[in-house]
């Protein structure tokens, strides 16, 4: 059983209590353009994974039938306890290749990508991740995990990494030896010289004590958090695409043929020999780091909540609800995507209004047909709806000058 749905409401109460929270003891963790960012990450990868066929489910299904070795009692405790354990231990390796190889880091890089930390960014998880991230847990298939017991821990142990994404939660004392907490995983976090690349497990931090990975969050050094490579946008489609593009770059302009076949399986530091120009590195110096964060108008940001709160409204009213058929939900998510593209947009400074006006005019057209051609009666008078208002609303959020700049931490 997937538990996550059922945990998705307290994910989010947890994020409002922890945002009351900081503000109660002015140390608020949290920024309205970061936090929808985070949120729209996880809308996408969620949505991505309804109408991406992948051949994991395949491969697995062939790997508990055909190969495996024999097949565990699901209804012994121990089989459970075993599988949560081994579960974990995949998970390790997996995170860390994630974080060493180019292909692997080109999707793991969209959970890394916020420069706050609090429970908005678990929730920021990859559109991408499907296509890799199975290949590290077909050996539990084969020694006899059963797919049921598979699904259940491995949506246990991401529930479990929700809460260690908090900045308001002080070291546990015993408890950080053992298991994965927020201390340690601020660490992971961290693109500071010291911390970088260490603090892989998932819910038991006894793999990186293993492995050599283990780092201790020094009280001394604030982490800073982000990528090295930054992003400087909010949008979710160049968020989960640019690893993918600098590697395609790579393999392209690269004179060698070894530089070009490489260039997927290299180090995340590594730049090809016969690449004819220089390859764009982050001078990251921890004194002068500065978060992106652009200045935008108040009535922008109320704008762009707005749009936040309908696209979750579409997300659970009828993508969740299996309501769709699959050529009305990859229309569906497209137009989703496509909202998001446009509110990141607002968050990053830019005045996009010829583009709005088109999307609000396609969401219009998509409302129209949907109300008279199909039986989506509530869907399409929603979009009508929606489209009208922000329609009447877009020419008095845009008689200002936008202006950009930058925080400091």
């Amino acid at each position: 059983m997937d538990y996550i749905t059922y945990a998705v409401p307290f994910f989010f109460l947890a994020l409002l209590i922890e945002l009351a929270y900081g503000i109660a003891i002015k140390k608020n963790t949290y920024r309205l353009n970061d936090a929808i960012s985070n949120l729209f990450m996880g809308t996408l990868r969620t949505a991505n994974k309804l109408i991406i066929i992948g051949a994991a489910g395949y491969v697995f299904y062939i790997a508990e039938t055909k190969f495996a070795l024999w097949r565990m009692d699901s209804s012994l405790v121990i089989t459970w306890v075993f599988a949560f354990i081994i579960y974990d231990f995949f998970y390790y390796w997996f995170h860390r290749i994630s974080h060493e190889r180019q292909i692997f880091w080109a999707s793991h890089a969209a959970h890394h990508q916020s420069e706050d930390y609090n429970l908005s960014t678990a929730l920021r998880q990859t559109g991408t991740g499907a296509f890799v991230s199975w290949v590290f847990y077909i050996p539990m298939f084969l020694i006899g995990i059963p797919s049921y017991v598979f699904v259940s821990v491995a949506s246990l142990n991401l529930i479990y990494q929700f809460w260690v994404h908090s900045e308001h939660i002080p070291k546990l004392g015993w408890y950080e030896n053992y298991f994965v907490t927020a201390s340690n995983h601020r660490v992971h976090h961290a693109q500071n010289e010291q911390y970088i690349d260490k603090n892989y497990g998932g819910v038991f931090i006894i793999w990186d004590r293993m492995f050599g990975t283990h780092k201790i969050e020094d009280e001394n050094e604030v982490c800073i958090y982000g990528i090295r490579s930054t992003l400087n946008t909010f949008n979710p489609i160049w968020a989960n695409l640019h690893v993918y593009v600098k590697i395609a770059q790579e393999m392209w302009f690269s004179k060698d043929w070894k530089d070009k076949l490489y260039a997927p399986f290299a180090r995340t530091s590594w730049t090809p020999n016969s690449l004819p120009f220089k390859s764009y590195k982050d001078d990251f110096n921890p004194n002068t780091f500065k978060k992106y964060d652009p200045l935008i108008n108040k009535n922008h940001k109320i704008y762009a909540l707005f749009q936040y709160l309908f696209v979750t409204y579409i997300f659970l009213a009828f993508i969740q609800t299996g309501y769709l058929n699959y050529l009305q939900l990859w229309v569906t998510i497209t137009m989703m995507t496509f909202t998001m593209y446009c509110t990141t947009m607002w968050f990053d400074g830019k005045n996009i209004t010829s583009i709005e006006i088109i999307r609000l005019i396609l969401c219009l057209c998509i409302g129209v047909y949907a109300y008279f051609e199909t039986s989506l009666i509530s869907i399409a008078l929603s979009v009508l709806i929606y489209s009208l208002i922000n329609l009447l609303v877009l020419p008095l959020i845009n008689n200002f000058k936008l202006t950009s700049s930058v925080q400091h931490i």
